[in-house]
């Protein structure tokens, strides 16, 4: 049944519906084939610059795969105060690529995890456990703006994979973006002109169509398919764990981050419900992210955060469903233990998924505009508080080199448009004279996404 609200406006599965097992499979497959790509190639860009060799690169993969599936089980199905009960789908984000390549080639991977270990379980506890008393500081203004900045700042990262990603020999190639654009063309036009299974599956139907035609132009390589063994074992330790000052306070600020995205990735995902997140579950899915972060990296497995792609998938097809991106968890946890199935995965073009990200990433900045012009005054106030934060947060996605004066953790640290449009939302909001709607007060404010009722 779809979920019905005050406005008769309705989802086509809403949070705590259960479609039937093959549709479920079929939407979770969704989910994990858009955002297995970007969060392995987090692992495979780390371990080239520690410089490890193909079995251990293999093992991080894996692990990345494995704790993204656990996250991603945890966050729809909690244990205990982690977990949000929302369909949040988790992997390793980008934020963490740069801190974690320059540690690990300059101190070696066993700081990397040393410092994600006491950093991930430390930071985000102190952020869920005073959400009570730092709510009043999230409200739709500083959280739709943490929305619109993750969705804005990865469209070049779609770009690049629609252009055959970053260092490919035919990048950009007549071939490349006609892949991306088959596959964004079928998505959106399943989505806006067709119903029921053909409109929920828009985004992996336009893969599929896209990972074919890559075949039969034979652009598809299968050797990470052969190359890859049957089982994975996870094995604690295997890098080893050590402890550096700065490192670790880089991975501190970097978690900060990570909170601040997922608070704006839930507020995405709930506004499609017309609510925003409650305190519980904002505390929840802010725990998930460190606690299970830090789990992972006892066995080898990078910072997990939520992935606003797939807050992009929720409000392009309308189904919200919990369960269906439980399954999700459950197939990501399968592949993170069998590589063999895993790695047809990777066997797909990065031109072929960029077009997919490209629709997700502009859904993601979409819905952040939507928290704001359906919560928000355009006063002058919140307009200048507005421009202030994205044209700072474009300026340093866009131009980082502006800040190669600033001191390396510095840099490291506002060079994120995250935390510098956040912090500036936050401030601004705090400090200047005058109010926005409070986040709380209204739970009914923002109407739901219109999606037509389907019957099949």
């Amino acid at each position: 049944m779809p979920d019905s609200t005050d406005e008769g406006i309705d989802l086509a599965y809403g949070l705590e519906d259960r479609p039937p097992v093959s549709k479920s499979f079929l939407l979770a497959l969704q989910h994990v084939s858009v955002m297995i790509v970007p969060s392995t190639a987090v692992a495979f860009i780390v371990a080239g610059a520690a410089g490890l060799g193909s079995a251990d690169t293999t093992f991080l993969v894996q692990m990345v795969i494995l704790f993204a599936g656990v996250a991603t089980v945890v966050q729809a199905y909690t244990v205990g105060p982690v977990g949000a009960k929302l369909p949040i789908v988790m992997g390793t984000s980008f934020a963490f690529v740069g801190a974690m390549s320059t540690v690990g080639a300059n101190a070696g991977l066993d700081v990397v995890f040393g410092s994600v270990v006491v950093a991930g379980a430390v930071v985000p506890f102190l952020l869920g456990w005073q959400f009570k008393r730092l709510r009043s500081f999230f409200p739709p203004l500083v959280t739709g703006l943490i929305v619109v900045i993750i969705g804005l700042y990865l469209i070049p990262v779609g770009i690049q994979y629609a252009a055959g990603g970053v260092g490919a020999e035919d990048f950009g190639s007549l071939q490349n973006l006609g892949l991306a654009g088959l596959v964004l063309s079928i998505a959106v036009l399943f989505n806006l002109l067709l119903r029921g299974v053909w409109r929920m599956l828009s985004v992996i139907i336009g893969i599929g169509v896209g990972y074919a035609v890559a075949i039969a132009f034979g652009v598809v390589d299968f050797a990470p398919f052969y190359e890859a063994a049957w089982i994975a074992v996870p094995t604690p330790g295997r890098f080893g764990f050590s402890f550096e000052v700065i490192p670790l306070l880089t991975f501190a600020f970097l978690f900060l981050v990570s909170g601040m995205e997922t608070i704006g990735d839930m507020s995405g995902i709930t506004a499609a419900e017309g609510r925003n997140p409650t305190e519980e579950e904002f505390r929840g899915g802010i725990f998930a992210d460190g606690f299970i972060s830090a789990l992972g990296a006892v066995f080898g497995s990078f910072p997990q955060t939520s992935f606003s792609q797939n807050v992009g998938i929720i409000n392009f097809t309308g189904v919200m469903s919990r369960h269906i991106v439980g399954i999700g968890g459950g197939i990501l946890i399968v592949l993170g233990l069998v590589p063999k199935i895993g790695a047809i995965v990777t066997t797909i073009p990065s031109a072929v998924f960029g077009g997919a990200v490209l629709i997700m990433v502009g859904m993601v900045a979409a819905s952040g505009m939507r928290l704001l012009f359906l919560n928000i005054d355009m006063n002058r106030r919140n307009m200048v508080i507005i421009a202030t934060s994205l044209g700072l947060g474009l300026g340093v996605a866009t131009v980082p080199n502006a800040l190669s004066g600033l001191p390396a953790g510095a840099q490291t640290f506002f060079g994120e448009p995250v935390i510098v449009t956040g912090l500036l939302a936050l401030g601004l909001n705090t400090f200047v004279p005058g109010e926005s709607s409070p986040l709380f007060d209204k739970t009914e404010s923002v109407p739901p996404i219109s999606e037509p009722v389907d019957d099949d």
